[in-house]
């Protein structure tokens, strides 16, 4: 597979989540096109599974799609941070939870037509609750839910967070029934 030639790059927005660039791209066929492309760091995302095979869900409002979305938990790698103790701590942060194991489930993008987050999937067990170390903007409903009936949520539409997808069923792959 050919590549694109960047013939040229401007940054155009330096926010606090993400900056959008610009890129002027010639294509193997020699046709000029303009890439737009949202920069983002690392994420990542935890199936937290408990001993009676339920996972912690988060439902929030999501602005982006004006609604309020059942997702894992999930949140942006800091500078630097390891996607491990990334994982820990979004887990901790979000629902309280430690997880005493966390298994390296894979590697997803988000969006790679226009995005360049890479986002790695987790599996915690053992898990222990504590408390929640929210940020002063989120505001999260915790829901435990069979991993059987989160599948079924999938199906039926309920979880429709690609990310949240993914993690699930390549979850439920890797438990024994």
């Amino acid at each position: 597979m050919s590549f694109e030639t960047v013939l040229s790059s401007e940054g155009k927005y330096d926010g606090r989540i993400m900056k959008l660039r610009v890129d002027q791209v010639r294509t193997p066929t020699g046709f000029e096109a303009i890439r737009e492309i949202v920069e983002r760091p690392g994420a990542v995302a935890i199936v937290a599974l408990d001993e009676q095979r339920r996972v912690v869900l988060v439902k929030q409002y999501r602005h982006g799609v004006r609604a309020s979305t059942i997702e894992i938990p999930a949140g942006v790698m800091d500078d630097r941070e390891e996607p491990l103790d990334a994982a820990r701590r979004e887990l901790r942060e979000e629902t309280g939870i430690t997880a005493e194991w966390l298994e390296h489930l894979g590697r997803i993008y988000s969006a790679p037509g226009w995005s360049t987050e890479y986002i790695h999937l987790y599996l915690a067990t053992g898990l222990t609750p504590g408390p929640t170390a929210l940020e002063p903007d989120e505001l999260i409903e915790l829901l435990r839910v069979p991993l059987s009936e989160a599948i079924e949520m999938i199906r039926a539409g309920s979880i429709d967070d690609a990310k949240s997808v993914c993690a699930l069923l390549l979850a439920q792959s890797r438990v024994r029934p």
